[in-house]
């Protein structure tokens, strides 16, 4: 019990890390259009959050958790994972810069596994690499896709119905953008714990996960909501309501095969691809550059501040 406390509050903190900075992912562009308020948005993606955790957040749980580092960590090695993660992922946040939190928790298992001298699996690695830098270019083009169509329609039917179909449209692709970052994300939060193979229940990780994620968005997801919902291209419901679907179905695609992607990835893309539409001075390039550079530095030094944090604390330790 004494090793479970500090694996499961680890655990804790980088899913509450996780709903801070991902909450704006999954309402920004419904608060940015000045559909909902924050509050009510943020209830909303709570409970699909704690709903695709549950159901369908075992695939990449298992790939974090195995998957990675295939040899079985310390409880000090995935503490220390676990924390230096979380402290990148709220620096962010505040910030209000939305990064990757599935690339930082990716990078500091990795870091780890290297400190210790674990079998690192290079080709998974890659594997996810090679999904980080498909997923945004997706999500734009399918983005793109959906705001097309979208807007064919507007100018064939009658546009005081039309005007009221994308606000539906709107609130359920939120809903399904939170159950497809739980069904992803509750792996990249609470997948190192299963490394250690303590016989606790998927189902009650996920439900804790889950419910960690919901405490973060509901407490401190505001500030990078603001930045996805109008800091980087002007959001009218039809291009909000595009986005939002096109980042979810990519989303929940690769959940569905146990890979982690990054939902800020995925919802940044899918909003560059209807502001290159609606014209690319609507664009806000540098905060663009802000948080592309962000997506580059944080897995990296995520990796490298828990490699030398873990060869600090066992020379410390002896």
């Amino acid at each position: 019990m004494s090793t479970l406390i500090p694996l499961l509050l680890a655990g804790f903190y980088v899913g509450w890390n996780i709903g801070a900075n991902d909450a704006g992912n999954c309402i920004g562009t419904a608060v940015g259009s000045g559909l909902m308020t924050y509050r009510r948005a943020a209830l909303l993606v709570s409970v699909f959050a704690v709903l695709g955790a549950i159901l369908q957040g075992g695939s990449v749980m298992k790939t974090v958790g195995k998957g990675i580092v295939t040899t079985e960590l310390s409880v000090t090695a995935i503490v220390i994972a676990l924390l230096c993660s979380g402290i990148f992922v709220t620096v962010a946040t505040i910030l209000r810069l939305p990064v990757s939190t599935s690339q930082v928790i990716v990078g500091g298992v990795a870091g780890v596994g290297l400190a210790i001298g674990a079998d690192i699996n290079v080709g998974t690695i890659i594997s996810i690499a090679e999904v980080w830098v498909i997923c945004p270019a997706l999500t734009a083009i399918i983005a793109m896709a959906i705001y097309w169509i979208s807007q064919v329609l507007l100018r064939r039917t009658q546009r005081n119905y039309w005007q009221r179909v994308p606000h539906a449209l709107l609130i359920l692709s939120a809903c399904y953008l939170a159950f497809s970052l739980g069904a992803n994300h509750v792996g990249t939060a609470m997948g190192p714990i299963t490394n250690l193979g303590l016989g606790i229940s998927t189902l009650w990780i996920s439900i804790l996960g889950g419910f960690a994620m919901a405490s973060g968005t509901l407490t401190f997801g505001h500030r990078v909501t603001q930045t996805v919902g109008g800091g980087i291209a002007t959001l009218d419901p039809v291009s909000a309501y595009s986005a939002q679907m096109a980042a979810a179905l990519a989303v929940h695609f690769f959940s569905l095969y146990g890979i982690p992607v990054s939902t800020s990835q995925a919802v940044v893309g899918a909003i560059i691809g209807v502001g290159i539409l609606q014209g690319v001075k609507t664009v806000r390039s540098k905060k663009l550059l802000g948080i592309a550079a962000g997506w580059v530095a944080t897995p990296t030094a995520a990796g490298l501040f828990s490699f030398f944090l873990y060869r600090i604390v066992l020379a410390v330790t002896g």
